[in-house]
């Protein structure tokens, strides 16, 4: 058996795509995923495929259940394991003031705390060995602020931070740290913001337009890209002599959202306002939804 790595988010998407390739490619991998029912499908895939596995239930925001689960990874690896990816993700797409404070702290929890919760855990056993490796999955969404994409936005740029500052800090412990920012992928990230999509707003019916909008868009798998070309860049950043600080995943992580982000204020945001609904013409806004797959939203005037 090669070296030992956890993979959280392994019940769907990329952190399951990404548990199933390191399996294959002789890593002993502890997977984890959101519910029992997650983790068994990906032990009944791993096991239709010929491939070997433990797959377990864990919330990583429950910091209980993240110290229990390394203490049973340590017993059979140790100490711990060589390297940990955290790919566990958690999505809202609403207007920011649409979303309830306790769905904003679980995003925060999911998106930007768990990372740094599995890392704590993690890097003791990982210094003593003088070396070990952190992958981080994080998103474009990070850096360009869209228009129901505040919080979400908000937790992968926090992730991004703590990623960075990471690495400087293990700089000569051995300990390589990684953050891979994806793009949209058919995963159940995408899932989890149509299923926030679906209660009507309470602030404007012009939201509420929009995010019947958004959902159609996001309910097309079409238009967004394969889990595995995220996990063959895990595996990459795993496996690399020297790994980069940063990778990108995906046309829209690599040249999109930099350009977005590198625009004025005074030009991105009266197209993001365009994109929204909330200014410009239909004929402008259906020209950047065909450039930028984003949604065209009502133009109904908002209600107390």
């Amino acid at each position: 058996m090669g070296a030992s790595v956890l993979v959280t988010g392994a019940g769907h998407g990329i952190g399951q795509a990404t548990a199933l390739r390191l399996a294959q490619a002789g890593y002993e991998v502890f997977a984890t995923a959101r519910t029992r029912d997650e983790a068994q499908g990906l032990w009944t895939r791993a096991r239709a495929e010929g491939l070997e596995l433990r797959a377990t239930a864990l919330d990583v925001a429950d910091p209980h259940a993240c110290e229990a689960a390394f203490v049973d990874i340590a017993d059979l690896t140790a100490g711990g394991p060589d390297a940990v990816v955290n790919a566990d993700g958690f999505a809202v797409a609403r207007a920011v003031e649409d979303v309830t404070e306790e769905t904003a702290h679980r995003l925060m929890e999911i998106n930007a705390f768990a990372a740094v919760r599995i890392a704590r855990l993690a890097l003791p056993v990982m210094r003593r060995r003088g070396r070990g490796r952190i992958v981080n999955l994080s998103s474009a969404a990070g850096r360009p602020v869209l228009p129901l994409g505040g919080w979400y936005g908000a937790s992968r740029a926090a992730s991004s931070a703590l990623t960075h500052a990471l690495r400087m800090e293990l700089t000569g412990s051995g300990v390589q740290v990684v953050l891979i920012e994806h793009g949209f992928h058919a995963t159940g990230l995408l899932e989890d913001a149509i299923r926030s999509l679906t209660p009507p707003s309470g602030i404007s019916t012009r939201f509420t337009d929009c995010y019947r909008n958004a959902a159609a868009v996001l309910s097309d798998p079409t238009r967004f890209g394969d889990p595995e070309a995220a996990a063959a860049l895990v595996h990459r950043a795993l496996t690399a002599r020297r790994p980069r600080a940063r990778y990108t995943v995906g046309m829209d992580a690599r040249l999109a959202a930099p350009l977005i982000a590198s625009l004025p204020y005074a030009i991105s945001d009266p197209l993001k306002r365009v994109v929204l609904g909330l200014s410009g013409s239909q004929a402008a806004s259906r020209l950047i939804r065909a450039l930028g797959r984003f949604p065209q939203c009502s133009k109904e005037e908002s209600r107390p």
